[in-house]
C-alpha cells in the first residue's frame, strides 16, 4: 500500500486494485479536549473511536446503497479499522458540506445575534466549507465554487439534493431510536464525472441528542449499533 493522504480522523492509502484505502483512528475534532465536529482541528483521542465510527459508517452506507445512493464505500474489515472504497477526485483541495437542522456550533459562533441556539431550521440548511485549517475551513458559496472552476451548477444541485436525501435517511434512523440530530458533515467527490458521497457518516461527523443532552460519539455508535 502507497499512503497518499494524512488526515486528521483518517489515513489514506492506494490499493493494488487501483481503489483507496481509508484507516480510520482514534483522533476527534475538537478544541481544549471537548469534541465539536464543527472544529477543523484534532481536540482530542478518543479510545477506540476509530472503529466505532467505521462501523457506523457501513451501517449508514449500507442504508444509502438500499435506497438507491451511490457512495464511493465498497468493503470495510472493522477489526483492522479500514474501509475499502472507489477512488474519487475531491472538489478543489477538499470540500465539505455541513447540513443543519438546528441552529448550533459555528452556526451559532457567527449569526448568534440573529438567532438563538437550538432553533429549529426548516428543510435544512446547507453551508460549504473549504478543507484548510490556516484558513479556518472558510465558507463559500455555489456561485463562489462555480467562480473559482472548482464545481458547476449542475454538480452543486446535484450535491445538495444527495445532501438532503443522505441526511434525512441518518435524521430517520436516529429518529427511530428516540435520537435527533441537530447536524451532520459530509465530503463529496467525483468519479466518472458523477458527484458521489465520499469519506464518512460517523459519529463524529453529526451532533445528536437525546433528551436535550448531546450524545458523545462512542456513546452514540453503542446506540446506533445496539438497538
Amino acid at each position: 500500500m502507497n499512503k497518499i493522504y494524512e488526515g486528521k480522523t483518517k489515513d489514506v492509502f492506494r490499493l493494488d486494485n487501483g481503489n483507496v484505502m481509508l484507516k480510520f483512528k482514534d483522533d476527534c475534532t475538537g478544541k481544549d479536549g471537548v469534541f465539536d465536529p464543527g472544529e477543523n482541528t484534532v481536540g482530542l483521542t478518543i479510545e477506540g473511536i476509530g472503529k466505532a465510527n467505521l462501523k457506523t459508517s457501513v451501517h449508514y452506507f449500507e442504508l444509502l446503497k438500499k435506497a438507491g445512493i451511490k457512495t464511493h464505500y465498497v468493503r470495510a474489515d472493522v477489526d483492522n479499522a479500514t474501509m475499502e472504497v472507489l477512488p474519487a477526485t475531491v472538489f478543489g483541495h477538499g470540500l465539505e458540506v455541513i447540513c443543519r437542522l438546528v441552529a448550533t456550533g459555528s452556526f451559532i459562533r457567527r449569526y448568534g445575534e440573529y438567532i438563538k441556539h437550538g432553533t429549529v431550521l426548516e428543510c435544512g440548511y446547507l453551508e460549504c466549507t473549504f478543507k484548510n485549517d490556516a484558513l479556518g475551513d472558510p465558507l463559500v458559496t455555489a456561485e463562489g465554487l462555480a467562480a473559482l472552476g472548482i464545481m458547476s451548477h449542475d454538480m452543486f444541485e446535484s450535491m445538495k439534493e444527495q445532501t438532503l436525501k443522505i441526511t434525512k435517511i441518518v435524521a430517520d434512523d436516529l429518529n427511530s431510536i428516540g435520537l435527533t440530530l441537530w447536524d451532520i458533515k459530509f465530503e463529496f467527490g467525483y468519479n466518472n464525472g458523477e458527484v458521489i458521497l465520499i469519506d464518512e457518516i460517523a459519529s463524529g461527523n453529526m451532533r445528536v441528542y437525546k433528551d436535550g443532552n448531546i450524545v458523545e460519539p462512542v456513546a452514540l455508535t453503542e446506540m446506533i449499533l445496539n438497538r
